[in-house]
């Protein structure tokens, strides 16, 4: 069965080397949290708020060992007013045996306030 595993993180600047660190920091998080393999990611979205621009996130992603495979696609979020800024959002389909309730969606920096009935 395919489930989706959620993820976001903010920055603090528009900078290459944050947006590619913090983009390895949640996913790693993530990987933790659901015991991830890239085996069993069937594709990532990212989606990033209009205020990034200086680095495809899907690159730090790719980067990871095992992880050049898995599809991985870069878009960006809604331009709504008074929205959370310098934030980076993470979809994972992956292939798993566990129930809606047991998938860890991951939270960090200023993106906790997206989700905080799910940030533990």
């Amino acid at each position: 069965m395919i489930r989706g595993v959620r993820g976001a993180i903010t920055v603090t600047e528009d900078s290459n080397d944050q947006v590619l660190q913090e983009t390895v920091r949640l996913v790693q998080a993530m990987i933790k949290a659901n015991d991830l393999d890239p085996e069993t990611v069937a594709s990532v979205i990212i989606s990033t708020t209009s205020d990034i621009t200086s680095a495809f996130p899907a690159r730090a992603v790719r980067g990871l060992e095992g992880w050049s495979y898995v599809p991985v696609m870069c878009t960006h979020e809604m331009n709504v007013p008074g929205a959370l800024e310098k934030c980076i959002r993470l979809l994972m389909h992956v292939n798993t045996e566990k129930a809606q309730q047991d998938i860890q969606h991951i939270y960090l920096n200023k993106a906790v306030h997206l989700r905080p009935d799910l940030v533990k």
